[in-house]
């Protein structure tokens, strides 16, 4: 994937080193928030979120260094983070991008709570942030099977595409329909980020005169990533056994399909999960 050459807007708040904030008293509206996105986005229980904010506490959020980073892998979620938001620029009549993508070490106060890094990228409607742990492409690589810088920017891409899901009101529409299930809301909003990640990656080098480009290799390596991290094949690695009851991102199958479909189509209209008859 070529990348070294794009511009960053400088839109991180890099928090690394910094820690967890501390403690501040209950639980609060934030915890709630947090375990109910942990519920809704990735299908964790919200007993075991709210059990991570320590007993019931709510954290105080940090302010972490705003600019673009200095070393290679925080200047790639820049460049990255900022060819997607120049692709909304354009499909998408008065886009704002995401106050700030952050970067952080295993934990950090949010605007839903204390977020860890074993939750994954997750975005944060609440305070309409990214939050990414790094280490994170360790994980999607030697876990999951999917390395690669293309697989890298699929996340930072899929993750966007939730805070577009915000703007449009998806978000709000798929909450409505329900938490679990082939067919739910929570699945078809991730189907829809899955595609809206395949949108960028057939603008990403028109919108940066080539700086940013993917070859058809470096689709492959976002199909994989889409792949590794669906329903049935988590399900199966975990428990033996797959439960569409259970789904809340799709199939490996769906999530490929979906942002096969963001690719070759390159239209955001393309991507309407929510009309559609068959996921």
């Amino acid at each position: 994937m070529r990348w070294s050459g794009g511009r960053g807007s400088g839109n991180i708040e890099d928090r690394r080193g910094l820690g967890p904030a501390g403690a501040v008293g209950g639980l609060g509206a934030g915890g709630v928030i947090l375990a109910l996105i942990g519920y809704f986005v990735f299908g964790i229980d919200p007993s075991t979120t709210t059990a991570v904010l320590g007993g019931g506490q709510q954290v105080q959020q940090q302010e972490g260094v705003r600019g673009g980073p200095a070393d290679d892998a925080g200047r790639f979620v820049d460049v990255v983070a900022t060819n997607v938001d120049d692709v909304w620029t354009r499909q998408m009549p008065g886009y704002r991008p995401p106050e700030a993508v952050v970067l952080y070490d295993q934990a950090t106060g949010t605007g839903c709570g204390m977020g860890q890094a074993a939750m994954g990228p997750f975005y944060c409607p609440a305070d309409r942030k990214v939050y990414l742990d790094l280490s994170f492409w360790q994980e999607l690589e030697g876990k999951f099977g999917a390395g690669g810088e293309a697989a890298r920017a699929y996340v930072i891409a899929h993750e966007i595409g939730h805070h577009v899901q915000t703007l449009t009101g998806a978000s709000d529409q798929a909450r409505r329909m329900g938490a679990r299930g082939a067919e739910s809301g929570s699945v078809r909003l991730e189907l829809q980020a899955d595609c809206y990640a395949g949108v960028w990656a057939a603008h990403a080098a028109a919108v940066s005169g080539g700086q940013v480009q993917l070859d058809p290799r470096d689709i492959e390596d976002g199909l994989r990533a889409a792949a590794a991290v669906g329903d049935d094949t988590l399900q199966r690695k975990a428990q033996g056994q797959v439960m569409p009851d259970a789904f809340t991102h799709g199939s490996s199958e769906q999530r490929m399909r979906w942002f096969r479909r963001g690719v070759e189509a390159g239209d955001p209209a393309a991507c309407d999960t929510f009309s559609a008859r068959t996921l």
